[in-house]
C-alpha cells in the first residue's frame, strides 16, 4: 500500500507523485483511488488501489541507482531484429514492464538507431514515450528540472560514437 507523498511509477505512465487517496464512483463502481501527480504535462492519473500489483505499480528507483541507468544509455546497442513489427513488440514489451533499466534500453536503441539510419513513425512515437517515461523517473529521484535531465541525456549521445 502507498501513501500520500510516495514517488511511484505507473508502467506507461511514468513517475508520479501520490497526492490524495479518494474513493470515486466510475461506471457505477465506488473503488478507492491514488491521485497521482506526473511531473511532465501536469496531468494527473486515477489508479485502482485495489489492483496495484497487477498494472505493476512501483516505488521509483534510490538515488544511488541511477548510475547504472546511465550505463544501461552509454551501453552498446545489441543486434535488433531486422523485422520492424519484432522490434517494436519487444521494445514495447520492455516499456510496459514498467522497469528504468528496460525502457532505458528502449531509449538507447531507438536514440541509436534513429541516428544510424531513422525510425519509422510507429518508433519515433515509442521513443518519445520511452524518453517521457525515463525523465519523469529521473526527475523525481534527482530533484533535478527536465531540463536538465534531457541535457544529461543528449549529452550522452552527442559522445556516443556512430555504429555503423
Amino acid at each position: 500500500m502507498f501513501s500520500v507523498g510516495d514517488k511511484v511509477v505507473y508502467p506507461m505512465h511514468g513517475a508520479g507523485i501520490i497526492e490524495a487517496i479518494e474513493e470515486k464512483e466510475i461506471l457505477g463502481a465506488r473503488k478507492k483511488y491514488y491521485v497521482m501527480k506526473l511531473p511532465l504535462g501536469e496531468m494527473k492519473v486515477l489508479i485502482p488501489t485495489d489492483n496495484i500489483s497487477q498494472v505493476g505499480l512501483r516505488d521509483v528507483i534510490e538515488e544511488n541507482e541511477v548510475p547504472l541507468v546511465f550505463v544501461v544509455l552509454q551501453g552498446d546497442q545489441p543486434e535488433l531484429s531486422a523485422n520492424w513489427n519484432r522490434r517494436y513488440r519487444n521494445h514495447l514489451e520492455k516499456i510496459k514492464s514498467g522497469n528504468i533499466f528496460e525502457v532505458a534500453e528502449v531509449v538507447r536503441n531507438l536514440m541509436l538507431r534513429d541516428r544510424e539510419k531513422g525510425l519509422s513513425t510507429g518508433e519515433g512515437k515509442m521513443l518519445d514515450t520511452a524518453r517521457r517515461i525515463l525523465i519523469s523517473e529521473l526527475i523525481l529521484v534527482q530533484d533535478l528540472e527536465q531540463t536538465e535531465i534531457i541535457s544529461n541525456l543528449n549529452d550522452i549521445f552527442d559522445q556516443a560514437p556512430k555504429q555503423l
